[in-house]
């Protein structure tokens, strides 16, 4: 028992000083301002602006010359001395044909989609790395909770072992047992140590505080598998995916485009000598796709392919990431009953053995071993439990994260 209510007390004992408390869904909002988040976010923006031109008309064209200058001939090198030299000043305009135009938009709107859809996969990334780095260092700092009160079982231990040794009823060898036991707990307190500061590098660099610790508990989130299995469809990645398609779908349509002729009006002013008439010139020019079968055909045919092949891709995304969620599924229903077997049975079978075997040490009924092996399969019990514990939290968090989002 004394075991037990030393180790909730230690559950609350903060293991940094001068550290930055952030509960989970603090530590989720300040990841949501990480570089990598805001850097995607800008490239919408960008796509958004790019987008605003690209069904526009080129630009007009403005032109100057000197036409019919003679280089041969009696006036060779004089300007304007006969009646077909002159100085011209002309404008010009392209007119993309509509379906042109209309097909870069198309695919202008799907590079909006496909950084939308980059943008969306990087913040959830993101949300899903804080919260498994808040996580794992929540669960790893309660277990150097657990070491803590083991050494002060241990030093009970070490108490009675001396008392015993100084009756002469127990063996010289058996004072160093207790020894032995704590440099195997050195060890794993040495790892999870580590942990921490794995989980804490990892969460200062999403959130940005310089010395993260958490407070509060984990959220309690719960799985409804048939609204997960509904709506994994709108998972980022497969937007990305639909993103992939609409482009291919808009280059196959810029391919077929490239049959209707494009128009080009131009308009010149020729100036001449004066005792001659100034000259005025219109012109249009007309593009003659006349080549198709040889030309035009093989790209639509290509982009087409290339159209199908996003699609087929997306339908295979859909099912691996179904098969996913049902993966992960079956692991997390397994994770839970592993946790209430540790919970209902192992742990609660430790105690009661460990309490016996204490109780047969203290009446000289067994030897010293035995006991700590008693106190040491309660710790590790205990850990055990921990550990189950975290596993299902882990399942829940990247499960709810990845396939629906959190959104507090």
């Amino acid at each position: 028992m004394r075991f037990l209510l030393s180790a909730t007390a230690a559950l609350f004992v903060t293991s940094a000083a001068g550290a930055d408390p952030m509960s989970f869904d603090l530590a989720l909002k300040r990841a949501s301002g990480a570089p990598s988040v805001r850097g995607r976010e800008t490239s919408v923006a960008a796509a958004q602006s790019s987008a605003i031109a690209a069904d526009q008309l080129p630009d007009p064209k403005l032109d100057f010359g000197i036409k019919d200058f003679p280089v041969t001939g009696p006036d060779a090198g004089r300007f304007n001395r006969d009646n077909f030299t002159m100085t011209t000043i002309g404008v010009s305009q392209q007119f993309t044909n509509p379906a042109k135009r209309h097909a870069r938009a198309a695919m202008a709107a799907a590079g909006i989609d496909a950084a939308k859809a980059d943008h969306l996969i990087e913040a959830r990334s993101v949300q899903l790395e804080t919260a498994l780095a808040w996580t794992d260092l929540y669960y790893a700092q309660k277990r150097l909770a657990l070491l803590q009160t083991l050494d002060a079982s241990l030093d009970d231990l070490q108490k009675t072992v001396s008392s015993r040794l100084t009756s002469g009823s127990a063996r010289p060898s058996q004072a160093l047992e207790p020894a032995q036991l704590r440099a195997q707990v050195n060890d794993r307190r040495a790892a999870l140590v580590s942990e921490v500061a794995r989980a804490k590098a990892k969460l200062s660099r999403f959130t940005g505080d310089v010395n993260p610790q958490t407070t509060g508990d984990p959220p309690a989130l719960s799985l409804d598998d048939e609204r997960l299995r509904s709506s994994f469809r709108a998972l980022p990645a497969l937007r990305a995916r639909d993103a992939a398609t609409r482009s291919a779908e808009a280059l196959t349509q810029s391919a077929r485009a490239d049959k209707n002729p494009d128009l080009t009006i131009s308009a010149s002013y020729g100036r001449r000598e004066p005792r001659y008439g100034d000259l005025v010139s219109l012109g249009l020019s007309i593009d003659l796709p006349l080549f198709a079968k040889r030309r035009q055909d093989p790209k639509i045919a290509a982009a087409a392919s290339e159209a199908e092949r996003t699609r087929f891709d997306r339908l295979s995304a859909e099912r691996e990431w179904s098969a996913a969620l049902e993966a992960d599924l079956a692991e997390h229903t397994m994770h839970h009953q592993r946790l209430e077997n540790a919970r209902t049975t192992l742990v609660p079978l430790a105690r009661q053995r460990a309490a016996l075997d204490r109780d047969s040490y203290a009446a000289g009924k067994t030897d010293l071993g035995t006991a700590l092996l008693a106190t040491l399969s309660v710790a590790e019990a205990e850990v055990d439990l921990l550990d189950r514990d975290a596993e299902v939290t882990r399942d829940t968090v990247r499960i709810t994260i990845t396939y629906a989002g959190y959104d507090r």
